[in-house]
């Protein structure tokens, strides 16, 4: 069978569309927010792959707002792998009432909802299929009461799968940050999460680089344990600003054991000033 095609598509151009019968009924699969939320600014945290330290900027971005009075969430959208109720030494069940499921708050005025606060054993696997998964952060989104927040922050499992794609396409996705680290297969799948963003057309705000350098305790050199960082080139081939670059630090390793909510990172500056002067 032919496909169908705009009847005008010779001189069809993007200012154009925007009027196009085809254009308007587009289907929108964004989700209705709790009725008792009121929230300004939603940020994604996303990586192309795991275990670069995506959570950990996640926290850091939120504690930086939230020292600095915004009111702030985070919604921990990594199902399978939760890491942030660990970092915040918070521990579940949440409270949930007709009204809906209330966040837990960490010492330092944090909103967070994860599936950990949610499971009677918070090391219980989470073995559920991909469509039940994206269900669950959709009702983080719909069912959560967030109340009034400046920012939501969503840390995302890694990846262009499921749940990234359930994330940018059901919430008011306002932005993202991406997370790296110096590898160069890292910096190539960086590139997948971009296109994915771009894709959506979620703007992306910029690069954070993890790992990119751990101080010699003994002499104080910078050792580049990953390989030297080529994520000013990568990024400038993309056209996007480098937020920070994060050292392998033990001392975020040591509170990222419950203690997260008393960390300041000093390195992420530029990351808080890209959120802030994106905001609402």
């Amino acid at each position: 069978m032919a496909e169908k095609s705009c009847s005008s598509a010779s001189s069809c151009d993007r200012e154009s569309c925007e009027g196009c019968p085809s254009k308007q009924n587009q289907q929108s699969f964004q989700v209705d927010a709790n009725a008792y939320s009121e929230i300004k600014n939603v940020i994604g945290v996303v990586s192309g792959k795991g275990g670069v330290g995506k959570s950990m900027v996640t926290a850091s971005l939120a504690n930086m707002l939230a020292a600095k009075g915004y009111r702030v969430g985070i919604l921990d959208a990594d199902i399978t792998g939760p890491s942030i109720p660990k970092m915040y030494g918070l521990r579940g069940p949440a409270v949930a009432d007709d009204e809906g499921i209330y966040p837990m708050i960490t010492e330092n005025d944090i909103k967070v909802i994860s599936i950990n606060l949610m499971m009677p054993d918070e090391e219980s696997p989470v073995i559920w299929r991909g469509p039940v998964i994206a269900g669950v952060v959709k009702q983080f989104w719909s069912d959560v009461i967030w109340g009034e927040l400046d920012y939501l922050l969503v840390d995302m499992p890694p990846g262009t799968g499921d749940v990234p794609l359930t994330v940018f396409q059901s919430l008011p996705v306002d932005g993202i940050v991406i997370v790296s680290s110096p590898q160069e297969l890292v910096q190539m799948i960086v590139k997948k999460a971009y296109n994915m963003a771009k894709t959506m057309n979620i703007p992306v705000l910029g690069i954070v680089e993890n790992y990119s350098w751990l101080v010699c305790p003994d002499c104080g050199k910078k050792i580049s344990v990953f390989g030297e960082s080529h994520i000013d080139e990568v990024a400038a081939g993309m056209g996007l600003k480098v937020l920070g670059k994060m050292p392998i630090d033990p001392q975020f390793a040591a509170l990222a054991d419950g203690g997260f909510a008393k960390a300041q990172n000093p390195y992420l500056e530029e990351a808080y000033r890209a959120l802030t002067a994106s905001g609402k």
